[in-house]
């Protein structure tokens, strides 16, 4: 099979597509034939050696697929030919991927290999923030950071879809575009615009809550523009900059930040974790949510689509179509 490499720590250029023995199954796991991967940020982190967890290399990146089984170890219960999306901490940019039978699930009828495999971690990690870590309710002012993004693009539609009042903040007209038209209600430039005092004339005094995937100069604004009481949701920092927020404005109107990591929130928060789960999935089953789509790359082209997300140009998901030549 064909697998992306990293042999070294560094840039999405010093990737290299190569030849590897096909994974055979043990017992409790099962290869897949990976139609389509999404590319998240934490790839990029991980190639580089910057992530909160270092994978010694080699190693194939990627976290998510979709495909169709290919063969099953003892005590599994799919088949091979069974349509199925799964998720793995690395592994996913390859022809084959070897899983646990638990990180895989079946593909609901009428979703194609590409929405699936884009909808698993960034709207797990939304949800979690949204339902969980928020309690987002009817009628709540949720603004989201870089709202065009794949998880900021995902907390948009889950806000939408628990009823809650969108306000997108992202850094192009075409990005904010995108915004209105999967559902929010107002949009910010925040690269031309005033975060926080555009925040608190739209909402009418404060938001209630803000999601935050993107860190660096946005992040303290945006705290700035949130009601008394509000919760703020650290998520990421795809800016580049972890910032530091002064904790008087924390202490002054009765802030709450949180942070949420999709690696750990299933241990920490076990009960909480499979409602959400099985809240999402039926979500995702009825077809309230599709992630948008908004480029496609060859496994060839895998460094040009993991260079495409480390420069903040991607709109919605990126996606590895597997069976495409480049």
């Amino acid at each position: 099979m064909r697998a992306v490499l990293c042999r070294r720590y560094g840039q999405p250029e010093d990737l290299a597509l190569e030849e590897l023995p096909d994974p055979t199954p043990g017992p409790g796991e099962l290869v897949v034939a990976v139609r389509a991967a999404a590319v998240n940020f934490p790839d990029v982190l991980l190639i580089g050696g910057k992530y909160q967890v270092q994978i010694p290399v080699p190693f194939t990146p990627g976290s998510e697929l979709a495909g169709v089984v290919l063969a099953v170890g003892d005590g599994v219960s799919l088949a091979p030919g069974d349509r199925v999306v799964g998720t793995t901490f690395v592994g996913a940019f390859a022809e084959q991927a070897l899983l646990r039978a638990e990180s895989v699930s079946p593909i609901p009828d009428g979703a194609d290999y590409a929405a699936a495999a884009a909808f698993g971690v960034t709207y797990r990690t939304a949800y979690h923030a949204l339902r969980s870590v928020a309690a987002v309710t009817d009628g709540d002012w949720v603004v989201v950071l870089g709202a065009a993004g794949g998880v900021g693009s995902a907390a948009l539609d889950l806000a939408v879809a628990l009823d809650a009042r969108v306000l997108a903040a992202a850094s192009t007209p075409e990005k904010l575009d995108l915004c209105r038209q999967r559902g929010a209600e107002a949009t910010i430039d925040y690269d031309d615009e005033d975060v926080k005092t555009r925040i608190r004339d739209i909402t009418g005094g404060g938001a209630r809550v803000v999601i935050d995937p993107v860190g660096g100069a946005y992040s303290e604004p945006a705290l700035r523009g949130l009601a008394r009481g509000g919760v703020f949701v650290t998520l990421g920092y795809a800016a580049g900059a972890i910032p530091a927020i002064p904790l008087n404005l924390v202490l002054l109107k009765g802030i709450t930040i949180r942070g949420m990591e999709i690696r750990t929130f299933s241990a920490d928060h076990p009960n909480e974790a499979q409602r959400d789960m099985r809240e999402l999935e039926q979500l995702f089953a009825d077809g309230r949510v599709r992630p948008y789509i908004g480029a496609r790359f060859a496994l060839a082209d895998t460094p040009a689509a993991l260079r495409h997300v480390a420069d903040r140009k991607a709109i919605g998901k990126v996606v590895i179509d597997v069976d495409a030549m480049g």
